[in-house]
């Protein structure tokens, strides 16, 4: 019997399967959130959504230069499925620090390749294709976020794997994704990205309820 819990459960695996079909690896690794700049070190959250471990022995972060090798990633060892991981500016202690972090949240410091008002954000893997692109920034995509002290999230599904930034939103303290303050007044989630706090893009939303709808008036007359 559908529900709309089961359907969002579903939309949400159609939507991932085609991000995956768009990867050039087909491994579902995706940019979940990032800050530019802040009171404290600039973030990038990257979150494995394969299914199942990724092993990130080779692979890397560039920004804009787009050059497959220029931050190291194999500090992060095997990435769980549904596990997100940090890199920042800042070193992995002050950054926790300031963020109240688990130790169990990976975190590798000390990124120089820093990003700009407007800039990318690119992951590779150790083959140097590349996983994940988001180009941004409010000057070069007028009306999308500014993520200066305020870190940006997905404002749906469809964000993730696509790099289209008028998808993503600006954190707010206690939204879906628990945002919260850091002891030096930044405002983001780091390292607790949850594909359930996603929104569904509201035509695929409808369309699915749709369906449901049908379904329930198909039985009745059965």
């Amino acid at each position: 019997m559908f529900n709309l819990s089961s359907l969002k459960t579903a939309l949400v695996a159609v939507l991932l399967l085609a991000s995956n079909q768009a990867s050039a690896s087909g491994v579902r690794v995706h940019i979940t959130e990032w800050m530019y700049s802040g009171n404290g070190g600039e973030y990038i959250e990257f979150t494995n959504l394969s299914g199942a471990g990724v092993d990130f022995t080779g692979w890397s972060f560039d920004d804009d230069s787009r050059l497959a090798g220029v931050f190291d990633l194999s500090g992060f060892g095997i990435v769980a499925h549904n596990e997100s991981v940090i890199i920042t500016e800042d070193t992995a202690d002050n950054f926790r620090e300031d963020w109240r972090l688990a130790s169990t949240v990976k975190v590798l410091g000390g990124v120089t390749n820093n990003l700009g008002r407007n800039d990318e954000i690119n992951l590779f893997d150790k083959n140097g294709n590349l996983i994940d692109r988001l180009a941004y920034g409010d000057q070069s995509f007028p009306g999308s976020i500014r993520t200066q002290r305020i870190s940006g999230n997905p404002g749906s599904i469809a964000a993730l794997g696509l790099n289209d930034p008028t998808l993503w939103a600006l954190s707010s303290i206690s939204d879906l994704f628990n945002s919260y303050s850091s002891e030096i007044g930044d405002i983001g989630n780091p390292g607790q990205f949850a594909i359930s706090a996603v929104p569904v893009p509201a035509a695929v939303w409808f369309f699915g309820t749709a369906l449901v709808g049908l379904a329930s008036i198909k039985r009745r007359r059965a």
